[in-house]
């Protein structure tokens, strides 16, 4: 319903049917043939953005939780010493950098894992330290780690950051680098 207003004081209503009585609405095809060819032009990119970038807004996000939940599920893999899953996260060509400068590779962590090297009794990341950022093809995930394990019969018990880059591939996301901090001081890491 539409209010009408003519002169001063003088109000009348009308309905839809009355108001568009003897229009003629063109068909969207009719007005899209009417259209310049630069309009036309305008209109497709105008069309394509806005459907890319609400896309690419859900892929990244999607993006981001896959590959949140596949770090989570790896650090899982090191706890139990899951060499399969290890296998299948990690890109034939990984490499680790510890705090230390020490390089491990792909085969190096299977086969500690094989062996069981290291027993672990904690190996998460802290609750609400995880940071998932995407790149198109390359995420990069951030977070806090407690370490709390048995090695070469030794204890160790401690926190450290990470920054763990995975790569989309045709067969999906694989882990290709890792970089570890040096374990942080007990007052720091609580």
């Amino acid at each position: 319903m539409i209010v009408s207003v003519s002169g001063a004081a003088c109000f009348r209503v009308l309905d839809s049917r009355s108001l568009f009585q003897g229009v003629r609405v063109a068909p969207a095809k009719n007005i899209i043939r009417r259209l310049s060819r630069s309009a036309k032009l305008l209109l497709g990119i105008t069309v394509l953005t806005l459907t890319a970038t609400s896309k690419i807004k859900a892929s990244s996000e999607d993006d981001s939780r896959t590959v949140a939940a596949l770090d989570t599920k790896y650090q899982a893999a090191v706890k139990d010493n899951d060499a399969t899953t290890m296998d299948q996260i990690l890109a034939d060509d990984f490499i680790l950098v510890t705090g230390r400068g020490h390089v491990y590779n792909k085969p190096e962590l299977i086969e500690q894992a094989r062996k069981k090297e290291v027993i672990y009794e904690h190996q998460e990341e802290e609750v609400g330290s995880q940071k998932v950022r995407i790149w198109g093809d390359t995420a990069v995930v951030t977070a806090l780690l407690w370490v709390k394990a048995v090695q070469e019969g030794k204890p160790i018990d401690y926190k450290l950051w990470f920054s763990d880059t995975y790569v989309r591939t045709p067969t999906g996301w694989r882990y290709v680098f890792g970089q570890a901090s040096l374990p942080l001081p007990k007052a720091e890491s609580k």
